[in-house]
């Protein structure tokens, strides 16, 4: 048993010291050949150079990695603390494929890991590639907007969703690097990256030095699309477009929130086609409404860099068949959701009263990017899911996601007309969201509660579609979908749509804890519903379930069974050619 006991100590403190170094990118990482990336070691302690020792395969790292890194004697956390010695190595490339073993010691740590850098095909398998989002799409979200767009007779739906129809399918694993859990920020740098990172981060490894934008850097898809074609780049969102995941297509950022700073990496990558909210970031601190810091005129930088700008749907019409770079922002902050905007005329539309739908934008910047004969790279994000799926707000979340999928239509019709044309569509990460039934106002008594159908109890919702225009005439119908979070904070559960403006479920008290909103509190049959989650949460979050990936087109069949976020990244790469010397 002494021996036993001795054995395990000794194991342990060997994995301690093993652990006390971190090396980037981390152990297990997938590299593009010929992409370029950031090394850096970081030891526990302060040490000597000449007591650092790193090799590649056996060989010396400079022989390798072609260069020779920045020795940092002594790396400073927060308040000052004393981090450890670091080695740094900025911007090289390995243009050989195969597998790295990167061994690092300096006295007593030690740290191993493993690359796998990797070749494309020779050739592109497509000429355009159209990558659509629903961010926080999760499988409740596309069932409701089946059922609400299209209806239900006995079991079948009446109709399909143009998703449905993908022929193509994977689950995709979303968690981050540092967590189980997961956001909108690492999980789209993943997937325009090729390598995982955590949570918050844009295309760089998160080190543990403080400074948000001094982390080891890895290539974003938009930046290998400049580097080795001659292809467009598009971004559309209805959120901020600095917001996280238009952002992943260029950014480098330990923090999502360094939102002036990526206005700044839009303009160096130059996207042809720009299109969302967040002017507030573009316009300096002297002007109303602007989030910047300083004065600096982002507007007047990207028209003198030749965009034209479109501030409403009047103006991106009048640019959607011109030539030259697009900037449209329609919005200073998030654009207003789909029910809001186009139905209830809710939210910010009194201030804003003519932002063009996500449909509108993906048409523009279709009809723009397509006349490269090279080709394009188009990211279209329905931002909106996931935003009202945070507050509970599903109704307004599902109508997003019919409008999401309407975008989806369009992809689909320019890729008949356009087979050399790759789609995907996922989401990035889900909710904790499922349909348990209806709500019938018609059920006896006034208990909210008690009109809740589950099983046979449930029949079905009775949205209709009367102008066919694909939405519900109306989302108050006398029986309709009952949504349900497995989390949230306190709040005031109403059983009905909120037509006055999206949901606010709770608000903080004198103590800084979010409490029910008791706006809500008299609403007839509201109940409260004890919430799941710290009080210092004001909505709902994320859950880790899986993400469901379709795609249709050439390179399409690289998507299947399971995969995490990083290996999609090697489908686009390989459906492009980013790893083959090429230039169409």
């Amino acid at each position: 048993m002494r021996m036993l006991l001795a054995a395990f100590a000794a194991t342990t403190i060997l994995a301690g010291a093993a652990q006390a170094t971190t090396v980037y990118p981390l152990d297990r990482a997938t590299i593009l050949a010929g992409s370029p990336f950031d090394f850096k070691v970081e030891l526990n302690k302060q040490v000597k150079p000449e007591d650092v020792k790193v090799t590649v395969n056996g060989q010396d790292y400079k022989t390798v990695l072609g260069g020779e890194a920045q020795f940092i004697e002594l790396e400073k956390g927060k308040e000052d603390k004393a981090l450890g010695s670091a080695l740094l190595l900025r911007g090289l490339k390995i243009s050989a494929p195969g597998a790295y073993k990167i061994e690092v010691s300096a006295g007593d740590e030690t740290k191993s890991v493993t690359w796998d850098v990797y070749e494309t095909a020779a050739q592109p398998k497509a000429k355009n590639i159209i990558f659509l989002l629903g961010d926080g799409l999760s499988v409740a979200h596309r069932t409701a907007a089946r059922i609400m767009s299209k209806g239900m007779t006995e079991g079948k739906a009446n109709g399909r969703l143009n998703m449905d129809d993908l022929d193509h399918m994977a689950f995709i694993g979303a968690s981050a690097t540092n967590a189980v859990a997961t956001d909108s920020a690492n999980t789209m740098s993943a997937f325009m990256t090729g390598h995982k990172t955590a949570v918050n981060a844009l295309g760089v490894y998160a080190d543990r030095t403080p400074a948000a934008l001094d982390d080891p850097r890895v290539e974003t898809f938009g930046e290998a699309v400049r580097r080795t074609t001659k292809k467009s780049i598009g971004i559309v969102a209805t959120s901020e477009i600095e917001d996280a995941t238009p952002a992943a297509v260029v950014s480098h950022t330990r923090s999502r929130n360094e939102k002036a700073d990526i206005v700044g990496m839009l303009l160096e990558v130059k996207p042809e086609v720009i299109l969302g909210g967040g002017s507030a970031y573009f316009l300096g601190k002297e002007v109303a409404g602007s989030k910047r810091k300083d004065n600096q005129d982002y507007i007047k930088l990207f028209q003198d860099a030749g965009y034209k700008l479109a501030t409403d749907k009047n103006e991106l019409a009048a640019n959607a068949s011109a030539d030259g770079n697009l900037l449209g922002l329609f919005h200073t902050g998030n654009m207003d959701v789909t029910l809001d905007r186009e139905f209830l005329k809710k939210g910010t539309v009194e201030k804003f009263p003519n932002q063009p739908g996500l449909v509108e934008m993906t048409k523009v910047a279709l009809d723009r990017l397509s006349k490269n004969p090279d080709g394009f790279f188009l990211m279209v994000e329905g931002s909106s899911i996931d935003k009202m799926s945070h507050p509970l707000d599903w109704d307004r979340a599902v109508i997003d996601t019919i409008e999401f999928d309407k975008a989806i239509g369009l992809a689909r019709e320019f890729q008949k007309a356009h087979p050399d044309t790759l789609i995907v569509v996922t989401g990035d990460h889900t909710h904790g969201v499922s349909i348990i039934g209806t709500v019938d106002d018609e059920k006896p008594g006034t208990e909210m509660r008690e009109k809740v159908g589950t099983y046979a109890e449930a029949g079905f919702p009775n949205y209709k579609d009367e102008n066919g225009d694909g939405y519900p005439d109306k989302v108050d119908v006398s029986r309709r979908l009952f949504l349900s979070a497995n989390n949230g904070p306190d709040h005031y559960e109403t059983f009905r749509p909120k037509l006055d403006g999206p949901f606010v479920p709770a608000v903080q008290n004198e103590k800084k804890e979010y409490v029910a909103n008791e706006q809500y509190k008299d609403v007839p049959g509201a109940v409260f519903v004890q919430g799941n989650l710290p009080k210092s949460s004001e909505s709902g979050v994320h859950a880790v379930d899986d993400v469901v990936l379709q795609s249709a087109g050439p390179g399409a069949e690289g998507f299947h069974g399971y995969m995490e976020q990083s290996d999609v990244y090697r489908v686009l790469a390989d459906t492009f050619a980013l790893g083959a010397k090429q230039t169409n």
